[in-house]
């Protein structure tokens, strides 16, 4: 039975650190497990141009815990006005790897999002052109579309159209929450990328509203039936290169996620690390764990894995907070629902 297990440090490929108060509070508990990673630009206002880019780096660094190393790699936030030449140098500087499309109002601080995708073709032809990777947050905000369809009809709609019109350009589908995320993605090629999260390796529909609602269990995309989280976890352990560790994790205060209309978000840097190793145990896939959190998602981005390494070991039950105190309120920490028994080793 294996009880020690040893990997590249690994990568976030999708992080919200939030700003201020709350980025001080919640950016140790990314840094002391994961080398780099993923910054969303979500804030308010939102990260749009090279020089707000520069500095939001500059922030995040600021509130880095010394002894500590971490790597924010930074993406700018697409909008309707977004100018294409801004976005070429940006990337030339090596600062962004990424740009990020929301629809308008499919999730946290979206309203700056796109409602008009030939506004963005520009955009889009010149990050072809580059091979600037556009990470999609993937569900149409149709009211008439029911919010547990909204990622298939996106695909349909919206994601197959762009990439057929815009044959180079390389795209990540972010926190893919259904089986035909999953089968979209093993159907093209490899300029086509997916994160999966922690959360939704472990919980369905069920958990969030069965038995009275759990807020903290609240998530946008949201949680969908059992058989698509079986495909998503059948995927993240499968080691195929096109699937890696995107988190999505999402602080927020208590107080506006246990409220009338509480917050999307699920907060998971703190444990993940034992979540998956958990996971990837069930599966029988613990020798894959590596591909997934260190080696697949630096290889789409065109980036060398980490030198460094962080070995788990399992035993006594792992010991993490249930809760981060932050300057804006406590931020719960996810709970899987069940004990784990492997952790990362201090």
């Amino acid at each position: 039975m294996t009880t020690t297990l040893t990997l590249r440090r690994p990568d976030d490929m999708h992080l919200h650190l939030r700003d201020g108060a709350m980025l001080e509070a919640v950016l140790p508990e990314t840094a002391r497990h994961f080398a780099r990673a993923i910054i969303m630009p979500n804030l308010v206002p939102p990260v749009v141009t090279a020089r707000d880019a520069v500095a939001y780096r500059d922030r995040i660094i600021a509130a880095l815990p010394g002894g500590m190393t971490f790597e924010p790699l930074m993406t700018l936030y697409l909008t309707e006005a977004t100018d294409p030449a801004d976005v070429a140098a940006a990337q030339a500087s090596g600062l962004v790897k990424a740009v990020k499309l929301y629809p308008a109002g499919a999730t946290t601080n979206s309203q700056s999002g796109v409602r008009d995708f030939d506004k963005v073709r520009g955009v889009l032809e010149k990050m072809a052109e580059i091979g600037l990777p556009l990470c999609v947050h993937g569900e149409v905000t149709d009211a008439e579309v029911d919010i547990f369809d909204r990622e298939a009809v996106f695909i349909d709609r919206v994601l197959d159209p762009i990439r057929r019109a815009t044959p180079g350009l390389r795209v990540v589908m972010e926190h893919i929450t259904t089986k035909d995320g999953v089968d979209y993605a093993r159907s093209q090629g490899d300029n086509l990328g997916a994160t999966i999260t922690t959360h939704h390796l472990i919980i369905n529909r069920n958990h969030i509203l069965a038995g009275g609602i759990k807020p903290h269990y609240y998530c946008l995309p949201v949680a969908k039936r059992e058989r698509h989280r079986l495909a998503l976890r059948e995927a993240a352990t499968s080691g195929e290169a096109r699937f890696f560790l995107g988190t999505d994790s999402a602080p927020h205060a208590d107080h506006l996620k246990e409220h009338a209309c509480g917050c999307a978000g699920c907060f998971t840097a703190t444990n993940t690390m034992s979540i998956l190793a958990h996971v990837f145990e069930e599966e029988a896939a613990l020798g894959r764990l590596e591909a997934f959190t260190s080696l697949n998602g630096a290889a789409f981005y065109g980036l060398a894995p980490n030198a460094a390494r962080i070995t788990l070991t399992k035993g006594a039950p792992a010991r993490y907070p249930a809760k981060i105190e932050t300057g804006a309120g406590p931020v719960t920490v996810f709970d899987p629902g069940f004990p784990l028994q492997w952790q990362v080793e201090d």
